[in-house]
């Protein structure tokens, strides 16, 4: 199976199960920008602790659930850890949490599209604001590389004072200026 199959295993057993969700991480960013591979699919997830059974035997006995909740503290949310047994792909369902950004990037979730299969993902500001956000706590320089593929492919057709604004609020505005110029620079480049 490819990544893009185990995605859509989960996206069918969610909404099968009416439950709301969205795609994030590099999903989410291989919908607005040139695509990358990955290991992993993350997921935010609003639903009950009980839910969680019924999407393990929708997803079926060639996927496993870490049965210990952990916990993510840059949204302080917890998340389940369901891995293919075979592959051990990894596909991680975090709970909305209380973190204003991710309530707000829930509520403003649209359908986009993942090799012709419509997903619900946040807007292309909300993925740069996360990546951001990621490679402050994380310290990964492949959040900022994502933010910058993003903010590069959609360079015009982006909310900049709405980014600016979440950025702010999470200390990352002058990442976000640098790549706000870097990409400028580039285009002038081009041109």
């Amino acid at each position: 199976m490819t990544a893009v199959e185990f995605v859509t295993r989960v996206i069918d057993a969610l909404e099968q199960l009416h439950v709301p969700y969205m795609a994030v991480g590099s999903f989410s960013v291989n919908v607005y920008a040139n695509p990358r591979s990955t290991k992993d699919a993350d997921f935010v997830v609003q639903f009950g602790d009980d839910t969680i059974t019924q999407i393990m035997n929708e997803l079926g006995s060639d996927f496993e659930l870490d049965q210990q909740m952990s916990f993510e503290t840059i949204t302080a949310t917890t998340r389940y850890k369901v891995r293919h047994r075979q592959t051990l792909f990894l596909i991680e369902l975090f709970f909305l949490s209380d973190d204003p950004h991710d309530r707000q990037r829930f509520a403003r979730r649209l359908k986009g599209d993942i090799n012709g299969r419509p997903v619900y993902v946040p807007t292309a500001e909300d993925v740069i604001i996360q990546k951001l956000r990621w490679s402050r706590h994380g310290k990964r320089q492949k959040d900022v590389d994502d933010a910058r593929n993003v903010l590069a492919v959609q360079a015009g057709r982006l909310d900049i004072p709405y980014m600016r604004g979440w950025c702010d609020e999470h200390g990352t505005r002058e990442v976000l200026e640098q790549l706000i110029q870097e990409t400028k620079d580039f285009e002038q480049e081009k041109s």
